[in-house]
């Protein structure tokens, strides 16, 4: 009960600061007429605002002013996240070329690894330890813009991208108090708080956007707090942050996995992402598509404190975990309509599941020539 009443300030007054800019931010948005563009890749209609991420961003800086009083390494993050949310936010207003956005993202990357030193150590693997700066400063970079554009790319419904990175940083700044890094738990308590504060208004139906501005800035920075509180140099803590952040990595790498395979460019937008499938494929509405992904997240999430006090435990929960993943994706044909390797084996040995021209999932239908 004392640890909850410590948590509580940092979380209460970044929400509250959040929930009473929304509004602020909503009619700035409308008055410079920042609205979310509809295609046809979009599931919104009318003028929505999608600049609501500069909410988050100042309920966040606001609060860390209160509570924290930075070091060289958290005075980098602000650097950083800074570079990140301004790119966000110009391209929220006038379309940036994805290259352009990308250079944004590799210089906070560079700010923050070699000015704020945050970045993994020497990786041991059991059987190799790799102590190679090169390769380190590689992986550290690789990371912290992955998991940014990972976030970016998961926001395609009202209120995935916020609730996906809330119960993501719960988790981060549980572990890290775990591992007596308060100081990682805090910021994590203040930007979950400040994610909270928007997620009232961009809940379906939504009234307001995080925009790549809000997506980028809470993609950077829960790569950089992963690499903060999980630094060690084990293998297994290296796992952590991989199982949290689960569901948009894996729908990062799916994505570039089904554009090469089909031929198409990588930066080349598509409806077949996760929550695409689950609502044009699999029928879910608006609202459950979303609470579901919350719902993996979560369980992904309780895999990784499970492998935290149970190692072998943990392992066995994330083998079931993403088995059922895998068969997902090929059910759905995530990749391609015909790529289903363990289904088609099964297939082989008993049988089963048959094909059929009216079945629900595209593995066992019947191709028409």
């Amino acid at each position: 009960m004392e640890t909850l009443k410590t948590a509580l300030p940092y979380i209460l007054v970044s929400f509250i600061i959040c929930f009473v800019i929304v509004p602020l931010v909503k009619k700035i948005g409308l008055a410079i007429e920042a609205y979310a563009v509809e295609n046809e890749r979009t599931v919104h209609h009318g003028k929505i605002v999608r600049i609501g991420g500069i909410a988050i961003y100042a309920a966040f800086i606001i609060t860390m002013a209160i509570f924290v009083h930075p070091d060289s390494t958290f005075n980098a993050i602000i650097v950083g996240s800074m570079i990140v949310f301004l790119g966000g936010l110009i391209d929220d207003m006038f379309d940036l070329k994805p290259i352009i956005k990308l250079v944004f993202q590799i210089v906070a990357a560079i700010y923050v690894v070699f000015v704020g030193h945050i970045q993994l150590n020497e990786i041991n693997l059991g059987f190799i330890t790799i102590k190679s700066m090169p390769i380190i400063y590689f992986i550290s970079l690789f990371w912290i813009v992955g998991v940014t554009n990972a976030i970016n790319l998961i926001d395609g419904l009202d209120g995935l991208s916020c609730g996906i990175s809330f119960i993501t940083l719960c988790v981060i700044g549980f572990i890290a108090y775990q591992m007596r890094r308060i100081d990682v738990s805090i910021i994590c308590l203040i930007l979950s708080g400040a994610i909270a504060g928007i997620i009232p208004y961009n809940f379906h139906p939504a009234s307001i956007f995080v925009g790549d501005c809000g997506a980028l800035f809470m993609g950077f920075m829960i790569a950089c707090l992963s690499l903060l509180g999980f630094k060690a140099t084990t293998f297994i803590s290296l796992v952590f942050p991989l199982i949290i952040l689960f569901i948009p990595l894996a729908d990062t790498s799916l994505a570039i996995i089904r554009r090469k395979a089909n031929g198409h460019r990588i930066s080349e937008a598509d409806r077949s992402h996760l929550h695409h499938v689950l609502m044009y494929k699999i029928g879910l509405s608006h609202r459950n598509t979303v609470l579901l992904l919350y719902f993996v997240t979560l369980l992904f999430g309780i895999d990784a404190i499970l492998m935290f006090f149970h190692q072998k435990a943990g392992l066995i929960m994330l083998i079931i975990l993403c088995f059922i993943m895998w068969l997902f994706i090929e059910l759905t044909g995530m990749i391609k309509s015909d790529f289903h390797p363990i289904i088609g084996l099964c297939r082989k040995l008993t049988g089963h599941p048959k094909k059929s021209a009216n079945a629900y999932f595209d593995a066992n239908k019947i191709k028409e020539e």
